[in-house]
């Protein structure tokens, strides 16, 4: 069974593996099917979706009349505006079948034209208070990507006390000790939950599809020996409010098969020496 550690200060023990839902974007019903089977065989009890993740939430749907007990159900909205993304929220809501989420998070917070209008006034953020006020989202989160994403984190929470605040980290990112450093002065505060494999392990500098490939060469090996997550995991496992979060993001390619790399990802990790 997979670890279990407080998902920052939630306190809601999430596995160590969460299911990043944007798997489900292009998924068949049968297919995000198979996945819930194997999210309950492994342990895996922390969904995170978003608004804009294609069809994910309408997949989750129909789970949630079974086993909505059985996950932490987190989404997100992108959008800015106080009145889209209460819109964002109460969508979700219908498409999750679900009268409440236990996570509503501001996706991607990366730029500051966009952080000026999210968190100022008539912004997201007063949505998703509102949403919490109303019973509609247990927590209140907020996520981002790339290198930047660390310094507005900081920014963030200097506004606003987050209860989970969702940052990346792969094997390029730990070459830059910075990068944490522009976060926190103290980097184990428990609002911090890093994702260490978010969206496999290197990003697309210039648009392209140089991340997929790597995502894919990396799948192939997880499937076999787990050599390429090997390190990633013994980081993780260094600090209880750190995540290994495979299968997050979704390949531009969208014929590439998510669900299961994410099921073969299991395998191998189960067969790592700890």
């Amino acid at each position: 069974m997979i670890q279990r550690r407080p998902f920052g200060r939630t306190g809601h023990p999430s596995s160590a593996t969460l299911f990043g839902a944007a798997a489900l974007a292009r998924a068949s019903q049968d297919d995000a099917d198979r996945a819930l089977e194997t999210l309950l065989r492994y342990g895996v009890n922390h969904i995170d979706t978003d608004a804009r993740y294609g069809d994910s939430e309408l997949r989750i749907g129909p789970w949630m009349a079974r086993h909505r007990k059985d996950f932490f159900l987190a989404t997100k909205t992108g959008s800015r505006t106080g009145k889209e993304a209460r819109d964002d929220i109460h969508r979700s809501l219908e498409r999750l079948r679900v009268d409440h989420v236990d996570l509503i998070q501001l996706h991607s917070l990366g730029h500051p034209d966009d952080w000026d209008v999210a968190i100022g006034p008539g912004g997201a953020l007063e949505a998703c208070v509102r949403a919490r006020e109303e019973k509609l989202a247990r927590f209140i989160g907020v996520t981002g990507h790339g290198w930047t994403i660390a310094a507005m984190h900081r920014r963030s929470l200097a506004h606003f006390d987050f209860d989970a605040v969702l940052l990346p980290y792969n094997f390029f990112m730990a070459q830059d000790t910075r990068y944490g450093e522009k976060f926190l002065r103290r980097p184990d505060d428990p609002r911090t939950v890093w994702c260490a494999l978010e969206g496999g392990l290197a990003y697309s500098v210039d648009g392209g599809d140089t991340w997929t490939v790597i995502f894919e060469d990396i799948a192939k090996q997880m499937s076999y020996d787990g050599t390429a997550i090997r390190s990633t995991i013994a980081w993780t496992e260094s600090s209880p409010n750190r995540m290994y979060w495979l299968v997050a993001g979704r390949p531009n390619n969208g014929s590439y098969d998510q669900v299961g790399v994410f099921r073969r990802s299991l395998r191998a990790g189960d067969r790592i020496d700890r």
